[in-house]
């Protein structure tokens, strides 16, 4: 009998997170203070951060415990199932084996809650009582929300305009869970009336509302700020998932020769995609496929520099693919993967050729997301639906060559609160938005006197 799903034990989810800084096979540049310009240290980070994430985020330890009440909380969904994805095999006609991880089956409908629980438990052993964060769809925000929840802690979301205008079911989410939702820019922070002031009807970036959380953030003694992917320590949060991966892939009887996720700050892929890498770099052969949106083209038309997480310039410097801490990206509804940067770790993998990158248009991500929920079922959020797109091609390729490649992708998150994106879809009234070369010219030469980073 075919098997469609693998299901595995509480006893089965990962007790550690996989750091894969000690397995880099080159260092990673320092991140530098935006002041001095010199690398930062752990007491740069305390105003932001609880000291415990602070550690997890330089640590060059490989493996580091999960707490016990972290791990209670994952077990209200994971381990999260493995799925063959047999029908749209069959549509497509390919000799490929395609295999998703569904993420989808948290709370919140995303990997998000993977980092958020995390990261609320340690503030709260810190005695932290309010935590302020972005959002752009509003996956990390509900998050968030629900975490901040579990552990009584207060939580202030600032959430991308444009995404808080096409997603008011996202934010009916966070507010359901406890936290006060804002959309971004707003009057309540300099940085955001500094945009206001230029454009009062800014659509708003992850850039800016980063911003704002950290300035309030920085601001308030007894407020912390929490950031839902790009940093080392979200990262290794994340790595349950592609443990937990592995091991269904073994009782499958199987092992990926491309892994694909997503890619916007890095968290979902990087959470797939380490644990098999640390494989890559003792020897086994496999793709491992970044996939963005090409109207936000970090990795596949931004250059490799020294560049601020935010647009008001006050976090660190990080070297990273980038666009410039100005840019602004359209209003696609792939909200989460809006982000000028993309996390350091993803960047030095990508420029040291252990990963690959792609880029798609939002029309063809949209025809790919329907082509899946009508095989499989399952309705993709937009993110999620870029990882699907890069699977199609490489399956379609794999039935081109006559091979019979092996394909896992991350099932990021569902798409039951993007439906407006999905009728819009099918009403022929979403397009493209292609970037000149100039429009991302602009934003990089911003950054031309910035630190090299080389």
């Amino acid at each position: 009998m075919q098997r469609t799903k693998i299901i595995l034990e509480e006893k089965d989810m990962p007790q550690q997170w996989y750091n894969i800084l000690p397995d880099m096979p080159t260092p990673m540049l320092p991140p530098l203070h935006p002041g001095t310009k010199q690398p930062i240290g752990p007491e740069d980070l305390a105003p932001l951060f609880p000291m415990e994430l602070i550690k997890q985020e330089v640590s060059q330890d490989r493996w580091i415990d999960i707490p016990d009440e972290v791990q209670d909380i994952l077990k209200l969904w994971r381990p999260a199932p493995l799925y063959r994805a047999r029908r749209l095999e069959k549509l497509l006609d390919t000799p490929a084996k395609i295999y998703f991880k569904n993420e989808g089956v948290s709370p919140a409908g995303s990997h998000k809650p993977n980092t958020a629980i995390a990261q609320a438990y340690y503030n709260k052993e810190a005695g932290i009582k309010k935590i302020t964060t972005e959002t752009g769809a509003g996956q990390w925000g509900s998050a968030l929300s629900l975490a901040c929840n579990f552990f009584g802690i207060d939580c202030k979301v600032y959430m991308v305009k444009v995404s808080y205008q096409q997603k008011p079911y996202r934010r009916s989410m966070i507010m359901t869970w406890g936290a006060k939702v804002v959309p971004s820019p707003s009057d309540e922070t300099e940085a955001g009336r500094a945009i206001l002031s230029v454009n009062p009807d800014s659509p708003g970036s992850l850039g800016i509302a980063i911003s704002e959380a950290v300035e309030v953030a920085a601001k308030n003694e007894d407020t912390k700020y929490s950031l839902g992917s790009v940093l080392n320590h979200v990262m290794l949060h994340q790595t349950v998932i592609g443990q937990e991966a592995k091991k269904q892939m073994e009782i499958a009887g199987d092992y990926p020769d491309i892994v694909i996720g997503c890619c916007g700050g890095g968290s979902n892929f990087a959470g797939l995609a380490f644990p098999f890498l640390k494989d890559k770099f003792e020897g086994k052969k496999m793709r491992v496929i970044a996939v963005e949106p090409s109207s936000c083209p970090t990795l596949t038309r931004g250059p490799f520099a020294y560049d601020f997480g935010d647009t008001a310039q006050t976090t660190p410097l990080i070297a990273m693919y980038t666009l410039g801490h100005t840019f602004i990206p359209p209003g696609i509804h792939a909200g989460g993967l809006r982000y000028h940067g993309m996390a350091p770790t993803v960047s030095h993998l990508l420029k040291h050729k252990q990963i690959e990158a792609q880029a798609y248009d939002q029309l063809e991500v949209f025809d790919a997301a329907q082509m899946f929920a009508r095989a499989e079922g399952f309705i993709p959020a937009p993110e999620t639906s870029h990882a699907i797109k890069a699977t199609i091609v490489e399956a379609l390729k794999a039935k081109q060559e006559g091979t019979a490649k092996t394909i896992l992708f991350n099932f990021s998150g569902h798409g039951h609160f993007d439906m407006g994106a999905y009728d819009a879809y099918m009403a022929n009234k979403l397009e493209n938005y292609p970037l000149p070369d100039e429009d991302i010219q602009s934003a990089i030469d911003l950054i031309k006197d910035y630190p090299k980073a080389e």
